[in-house]
């Protein structure tokens, strides 16, 4: 089992997600991860620049995408970035990536809005460019939507650098099996009854594909304290929220990305309180 905690990128003054990175990884946490929405109202951090800040203030826990929003980068531009901060990391880089979910975010920037099948096929053609440009010499790919033209990336990445895949409908599930080294839904979005299907669709696909089944993570909103009665979040006391949490690794999933939300020190809570339950109930 792995735990990972959800950093949020907030600018607010007083905020400090790096201190709070920082203190996952004293607290014991695998690895960090921040979500990408560059536009909106609320300050915030945009993602790459953050988890940089991030990678350069720890030295163990490994750090998360989840997940950057394929229209907002060029892939062969994300590819370097991705090798370089792996390098400079000490290969702790997790690349998160997503179709782009916000289309408002996608008109406020002057971006082009693509269709949901053209979210799917530039998330697929994204992870072909990415690949082939971490792994071959004079690398070029005639997409619809993205290409290279003999594109030489050096160094290449000194190890495999793992990609996960934040997706949810059947094509975008199959892409998953079929290509990706994880994958990773939100509670939110994939209740636990619609999950388990799911998860056996990426399986499959991986199966069909002839390769290693991906690292099944569930992302999850937490609260210890008292029950919020909020549908997609997980709340109550210690042993309360260690019981459901314990239920998905029963369905498979090997990883959990956890949010904290909720006021009090949440993330130590987990860590002391929460984790070394579900450890002993998923032994």
């Amino acid at each position: 089992m792995e735990f990972g905690l959800s950093i949020p990128a907030d600018a607010r003054p007083g905020d400090d997600p790096v201190r709070a990175a920082v203190r996952a990884e004293e607290l014991g946490f695998d690895f960090v991860s921040t979500s990408d929405h560059p536009c909106g109202s609320d300050p915030s951090f945009e993602t790459w620049t953050l988890l940089s800040w991030i990678a350069a203030s720890t030295s163990r826990i490994r750090i998360a995408t989840r997940v950057l929003g394929v229209p907002y980068r060029p892939p062969a531009m994300v590819a370097k970035m991705a090798e370089t901060f792996d390098r400079l990391s000490g290969g702790r880089l997790i690349l998160g990536l997503g179709g782009g979910h916000s289309d408002e975010e996608f008109r406020a920037f002057g971006l082009r809005v693509p269709t949901t099948r053209e979210k799917i096929d530039g998330l697929e053609e994204a992870i072909h460019v990415t690949r082939g440009l971490w792994e071959r010499p004079g690398f070029t790919f005639e997409g619809e939507l993205f290409h290279t033209v003999a594109a030489d990336l050096e160094p290449k990445p000194s190890r495999r650098i793992p990609i996960w895949l934040g997706t949810f409908g059947p094509r975008a599930l199959e892409l998953t099996g079929r290509l990706a080294d994880g994958w990773i839904p939100s509670l939110g979005f994939a209740p636990p009854e619609r999950a388990a299907v799911m998860r056996q669709k990426v399986l499959a696909a991986a199966e069909r594909a002839g390769r290693p089944a991906p690292t099944c993570a569930y992302h999850i909103v937490v609260h210890v304290g008292e029950d919020q009665g909020r549908p997609g979040m997980v709340s109550g006391h210690p042993e309360a929220v260690a019981e459901r949490l314990a239920s998905f690794v029963a369905m498979g999933f090997t990883t959990l990305s956890l949010a904290p939300s909720g006021p009090g020190d949440q993330a130590g809570r987990l860590a002391s309180e929460v984790i070394p339950l579900v450890r002993k109930a998923t032994r």
